[in-house]
């Protein structure tokens, strides 16, 4: 197969496979861990020629078994709670699992792009731009940060950030996510919260600077996400991008957006946010798309209330999935 894309059934990974198709592109190797989750139903209008499962995917890149015609790893396979506690389990799944796919890319002259994380970016303090430099400077504020970041910086450490691409992804949503359960975005499970009681809960501040439902991130709509990853591979880059809107957007306006496409009148409920939470809350993220920008890339990316009203209109309240 030409290309391999890991966690293929995943929100980013399904759509990468979706917009491949729609580039006539369908020798793929699908790999992902389907288990007993509803994600399965991500893959069933996309065409690929075979599915792999990881543990049988993980044995064969041990071996140096893997497709011998393959030409480009899309590897978004991870763990990706950001309350996951189990350090080793990340280490072993973000971590460990990225290095041994990158040396068999890297040995092979294989294109490798790989889904680091805004994460990395911790609270901010040293800002959000892509600098390859700057990475061990970073404090992220979540193991599962870390382990992304664990990884930034064994590649760099290696050389191999000039021969391999990594992308960081803000806060990612659109079709495909219903699987993801806690970790939905809150463009999806605001709808449902409308949908079943008319109003919308957002977690109160905590910092005076930031008004209830005012804390900022940069949203990405996930079609928009997956055209700046293709402009990547086409364009051969190499390094770490911020793959974002480059905008930060309040909670009240996505929920506002929200409110908006589902033709509802605005009703938000600002509640207490889970102790565990608070020390690690992101009040301000927002990607520095310069890099990508200077890279070549020129298309406008989608205002959130467009990007709010095609997901909520043509996909969750239709039970929609990319490809449908």
């Amino acid at each position: 197969m030409k290309y391999i894309v890991t966690g293929a059934a995943g929100l980013i990974g399904s759509a990468l496979i979706w917009k491949l198709n729609q580039l006539g592109i369908d020798d793929i190797l699908a790999v992902d861990h389907l288990g007993t989750s509803e994600k399965w139903k991500n893959l069933r209008a996309l065409a690929y020629a075979d599915y792999m499962e990881k543990d049988v995917f993980m044995e064969r890149l041990t071996n140096g078994a893997l497709p011998r015609d393959t030409e480009v790893i899309l590897h978004m396979g991870a763990c990706s709670s950001t309350t996951e506690k189990d350090a080793t389990y990340l280490i072993g799944n973000n971590f460990d699992y990225t290095r041994k796919l990158a040396l068999y890319a890297a040995t092979r002259g294989i294109q490798f792009l790989y889904a680091s994380s805004a994460a990395t970016y911790g609270a901010g303090e040293h800002g959000y731009v892509d600098d390859e430099a700057r990475i061990a400077e970073l404090r992220p504020l979540n193991m599962y940060g870390y382990s992304k970041q664990m990884f930034d910086l064994w590649a760099r450490r290696q050389g191999l950030l000039s021969k391999i691409i990594g992308v960081k992804y803000t806060n990612c949503f659109g079709p495909n996510e219903l699987h993801k359960g806690e970790m939905r975005s809150v463009v999806c499970r605001a709808y449902e919260q409308i949908r079943d009681t008319g109003k919308v809960r957002l977690f109160k501040s905590y910092l005076p600077e930031y008004a209830d439902g005012e804390q900022k991130r940069d949203f990405i709509y996930v079609k928009d996400a997956v055209e700046m990853v293709i402009f990547l591979l086409n364009k051969k880059c190499h390094g770490i991008y911020n793959i974002g809107s480059g905008r930060a957007e309040t909670w009240n306006s996505l929920a506002t957006a929200v409110f908006k496409a589902m033709g509802k009148p605005v009703n938000i409920e600002y509640i207490d946010m889970p102790e565990q939470l608070r020390g690690k809350y992101q009040y301000y993220t927002c990607a520095d798309i310069s890099k990508l920008r200077a890279a070549g890339y020129s298309a406008v990316v989608t205002p959130l209330e467009d990007t709010v009203h095609d997901y909520i209109c043509n996909y969750i309240s239709r039970g929609r999935f990319l490809g449908d």
